[in-house]
């Protein structure tokens, strides 16, 4: 009995380590719930509420404060890789599709969210008026391009550019008495009840004004997302063009790219304490919670249905038109990885079982395989571009703020480059949440509104981005058949497989690669003579390896002195 008791508490505390930030996201939730629930029956003042929600909005200050070294870092330092990596056919076709797939996802959101209005149901309180200013489409999409290419790169940190109109009534001369009369021109009658007598009437109609609409430049609060995401996308592609003399800056945002995310890993822990507050702050400012939860419901039930559709039916009908096979077939391979992203809501750790599903359930080269899933593991977030289209036009339902037809496109770009930029950990789309929000001006704080169900939505929205990466890497391998030999008929894996060494090499240098290229081969992922020509390249010194005894003849194998001859002779070779 002790012994069972012992293994059952071994086994929960192991649970708990390894899901500890989600047991305490989930926690944190219901005792955020419970807490604003029990104070709404106390009244606290709007002062009050303030100061009680001081730690969420330390959180939220926390995650706008790590939006641009990301956005800057991720872009500069991944396209650099990509761009001097990855010039053949299968990386042109394999990011090409990624991002491809990734906008048809953002797309997906933005149809089913308009379709369902979640945040219809009960516009959010104190929000008559949005307090916008009246915008054409033309100055929409004309703001979009201007903002596509910010006047100054500092400025475009804290704002952004927006034209503003406003409503003019035009000043009418003095009328004189004459027109005054002649104004006089509708004279109608009204006949008594007995049909006789006519009572006639006159009307002074008096014109309209004449309103004029006149735009002004100006600017806005928050930064121009936007701007910075194509300013730090050219600049990366300009430095892989460099070479080596651009590696000192690439080196640079690399090593800034993985101290952020660092510092996103600390951030994110938390969460849990910041979310109490959050949740339980926008408990206490509602009037009708039972109106939000129900518009919650509606939210969850979009970026579902939004998932399913993106997932089970656009991504394999892609397959099957480019490879004409049954994707039934491929995605019944690929469910043990499947259940991992859903347990581990991460895809890089599900990178490892996704390897070898492919391998060794859907026969795929081995070649392809390592190039395309590490790629798609950064740079395809397909679930999560969906997921953050749909979370930003909801709580713009929510705020009855109206999304013109620029904004709608700058969610779809901006969503399309933040999915690209997420870590491959727990809940980093709430950090890129963030940039979606802040490119449309929609308030930030109300991410809490999302956060109950995100720890659930994050789940499947993994299990999308692993399935896309698996069906690219199937659809690589029928594209690029011809383009790649069986293994062992003498061609270099090199060019193929360049960009997942690049990164290593550009990060920690040769301590790194030994180790990396020391596993590749373990796990038979490279073979030895392509090995040897990387530490070459590489400057890496090769580690004796020991000589293997030889084996005897074997007509020396007959007796016992024959070994014995044999060993002598070794020790003395020795």
């Amino acid at each position: 009995m002790a012994v069972a008791l012992d293994a059952v508490w071994v086994r929960v505390k192991n649970v708990c380590k390894q899901n500890g930030l989600l047991i305490m996201s989930v926690l944190a939730v219901v005792i955020g719930c419970l807490l604003g629930f029990f104070l709404r029956t106390r009244r606290l003042t709007e002062q009050e509420v303030k100061y009680f929600q001081f730690p969420g909005e330390l959180l939220m200050r926390m995650l706008k404060m790590l939006i641009l070294p990301l956005v800057v870092s991720s872009l500069m330092s991944g396209l650099a890789a990509l761009d001097a990596k990855c010039s053949s056919r299968l990386g042109l076709i394999t990011v090409s599709y990624y991002l491809w797939t990734t906008f048809v996802a953002v797309i997906v959101g933005i149809i089913m969210v308009s379709i369902i209005h979640p945040g219809g149901a009960a516009q959010k309180e104190d929000s008559e008026d949005s307090g916008k200013p009246i915008m054409s489409s033309a100055d929409a999409l004309l703001d979009l391009i201007r903002n596509m290419f910010p006047a100054n790169l500092v400025q475009a940190t804290f704002q952004q550019y927006r034209t503003s109109s406003q409503y003019i009534v035009k000043p009418k001369p003095t009328v004189s008495q004459s027109e005054s009369t002649t104004r006089r021109a509708l004279i109608y009658g009204i006949q008594d009840d007995n049909g006789t007598d006519i009572q006639n009437f006159a009307l002074d109609l008096t014109p309209p004004p004449d309103v004029l609409i006149r735009t002004r430049e100006g600017t806005s609060d928050g930064m121009n997302v936007l701007g910075i995401v194509i300013f730090s996308a050219t600049m990366g592609i300009m430095l892989g063009r460099m070479g080596p003399n651009g590696s000192a800056l690439v080196n640079f945002c690399q090593s800034l790219n993985e101290a952020v995310l660092r510092i996103v890993a600390i951030v994110i822990w938390y969460f849990p304490f910041g979310i109490v507050f959050l949740v339980a702050g926008k408990i206490l400012e509602m009037s009708d919670p039972s109106a939000m939860g129900k518009k919650l419901g509606f939210y969850a039930v979009t970026v579902v249905f939004g998932l399913v559709l993106h997932g089970l039916f656009i991504l394999p009908a892609m397959y099957f038109f480019i490879t004409k096979k049954s994707p039934i077939v491929y995605i019944r391979g690929i469910l043990q990885a499947l259940l991992i992203a859903l347990a581990t809501s991460s895809s890089s750790a599900t990178l490892p079982i996704t390897f070898k599903c492919l391998l060794e359930n859907n026969h795929i080269d081995r070649r392809i395989i390592r190039f395309v899933l590490p790629v798609g593991a950064t740079i395809n977030m397909d679930g999560t571009a969906l997921y953050e289209a749909v979370a930003a036009i909801f709580i713009a339902q929510v705020n009855n703020y109206e999304l013109d037809f620029g904004q709608i496109i700058t969610i779809s770009i901006t969503a399309t480059a933040a999915s690209i930029g997420a870590a491959g950990i727990p809940q980093a789309g709430l950090v890129t949440m963030v940039i979606v929000l802040t490119s449309v001006g929609l308030p930030t704080d109300d991410i809490t509104l999302i956060i109950a169900v995100d720890w659930a939505l994050d789940r499947f929205r993994t299990m999308v981005n692993v399935m896309g990466d698996a069906l690219a890497t199937g659809i690589m391998a029928h594209i690029c058949r011809k383009d790649f030999m069986k293994e062992g008929d003498g061609v270099s894996f090199k060019s193929g497989f360049s960009f997942l060494f690049c990164l290593g090499r550009n990060s920690d240098r040769a301590a790194y690669n030994q180790r990396l290229i020391s596993q590749w081969v373990k796990h038979e992922l490279i073979p030895s003579d392509v090995a040897r020509l990387m530490q070459l390249e590489e400057g890496i010194r090769p580690q004796a390896e020991r000589k293997k005894p030889p084996i005897p003849p074997r007509h020396l194998k007959k007796g016992k002195e024959h070994c014995a001859i044999d060993m002598n002779g070794l020790e003395t070779n020795v």
